[in-house]
């Protein structure tokens, strides 16, 4: 199935490649004569798909010349459809963008520039670096929504429940987690394994790389990660295997890739995994017996200060094509401005970006949300600058980490080879974008 997943997003990327020119001129927006319909797209689940459409309600009352077209789906066939529509003149015209793809559909002018909307959107609120983290040669191709740090997911009812202690998560060393993990391995009897593998994990790529001194991307849209940096994070991941701090590479393969909610972290199977912080309210939320908390990525002597940084969880953006860019300009600039909003969607696309929403949800959000946001003030305060843009034509960095990962730690390359095949690849892409 995974294969033919890969078909078809390659099929659907190749007509989106082919299907695109360039950005329509948005200097000269105004509003259209009588009643419009704009259409909306997103991914993400039952809770954020009713929380939209509520918002949506709330968008239509305020302008009822507007009609809203819902339109999601999960992760999985989000962007094939994406493409498909986009590659025949018909995408939505307010979409949910990831930043992995920004870059991409921005090089074949897919994305309208959020900037010359500026009668119709409003970005004051948002600070500079946090604009600047959805531009794209030079033009706002996206909106951040929320940002979050990297972090780590620990199960603390399993560290009780066998009576390991955690050290300090806020300065433990590399030496200290792996210690950790496998002590929790060994109390329960291998019932529980201490860390899940990284995996298809490119968030966590990049802080690895960070941490090192490196940045995966450099700003003129090339690889910058080196192999050994790479082949030292597969090292690491087969150390944990070999130790028994995690479960066997064949054991992992067979449920990579699998829905959050059969994940080995909530089914109780692990009991730390690296993650995105915003996504920690739905792990929670899965698995409602386990209590979770959340702790920065351990380190040792030689690791880079500012390592962490708030990495956009998502962006809105507005089609190219759209035949209504002020009403798509109003929708996005509600979406991201207005304070009934922040109430519907709390953290759950993110911690808030704009100051405003943050002030919203103070003392109104439960314990795993306001964990989050507390995680992500003390990261901001560590953190480094923002880490560049994926560029175009390495839109599939995540599926050829994965790849090259599980290649390594099953054995049927080397860790060197694969970290530098890894690179190939995805510089590969990049040239070939160009």
């Amino acid at each position: 199935m995974r294969a033919l997943g890969a078909i078809a997003a390659t099929a659907a990327a190749s007509m989106f490649l082919y299907a695109c020119g360039t950005a329509a001129n948005t200097s000269d927006v105004e509003r259209s004569d009588g009643d419009v319909t704009i259409s909306m797209t997103w991914w993400g689940g039952d809770a954020r798909t009713q929380a939209t459409l509520e918002a949506i309600k709330l968008f239509e009352q305020d302008h009822p010349d507007i009609a809203v077209e819902p339109q999601f789906a999960d992760w999985s066939g989000y962007w094939d459809r994406l493409a498909t529509t986009t590659a025949g003149g018909d995408a939505p015209d307010v979409m949910q963008f990831d930043e992995v793809y920004l870059a991409s559909y921005g090089a074949k002018g897919a994305l309208a520039d959020l900037g010359s909307l500026s009668r119709f959107l409003k970005t004051d609120t948002l600070h500079a670096s946090v604009l600047d983290s959805g531009r794209v040669g030079g033009k706002l191709l996206g909106l951040p929504i929320g940002a979050a740090p990297n972090g780590v997911i620990i199960n603390k009812t399993l560290f009780e429940k066998y009576g390991v202690p955690l050290p300090d998560t806020t300065s433990w060393t590399w030496d200290e987690f792996n210690a950790t993990a496998l002590a929790l391995s060994k109390a329960s009897g291998g019932k529980v394994r201490g860390v899940n593998l990284f995996g298809a994990d490119t968030f966590s790529l990049r802080i690895w790389a960070r941490q090192h001194g490196e940045e995966l991307f450099s700003t003129d849209g090339s690889v910058s990660i080196s192999p050994q940096t790479v082949q030292a994070y597969f090292d690491l991941e087969r150390s944990w295997i070999a130790s028994g701090a995690s479960t066997s590479a064949a054991e992992w393969a067979e449920t990579n890739g699998v829905p959050l909610d059969q994940s080995s972290i909530v089914t109780g199977g692990v009991g730390m995994m690296f993650i995105a912080a915003g996504s920690f309210p739905s792990y929670q939320a899965a698995a409602p017996d386990f209590e979770y908390t959340i702790g920065n990525w351990p380190t040792d002597g030689s690791a880079k200060k500012g390592f962490q940084y708030l990495k956009p969880s998502m962006y809105w953006t507005a089609s190219s094509q759209s035949t209504h860019l002020a009403e798509a300009g109003l929708l996005i600039n509600f979406l991201a401005s207005d304070e009934r909003v922040a109430k519907l969607f709390g953290v759950e696309r993110g911690v808030p970006v704009n100051p405003a929403f943050t002030k919203v949800l103070e003392n109104s959000l439960d314990a795993s949300n306001q964990l989050v946001v507390d995680f992500s003030a003390q990261m901001g305060e560590q953190s480094g600058p923002g880490s560049p843009v994926t560029p175009n034509g390495a839109s599939d960095v995540q599926t050829v980490i994965g790849r090259y990962n599980e290649q390594a730690l099953l054995g049927q390359m080397s860790t060197a080879d694969a970290a530098k095949g890894f690179i190939d690849t995805v510089q590969g892409a990049i040239d070939a974008a160009s």
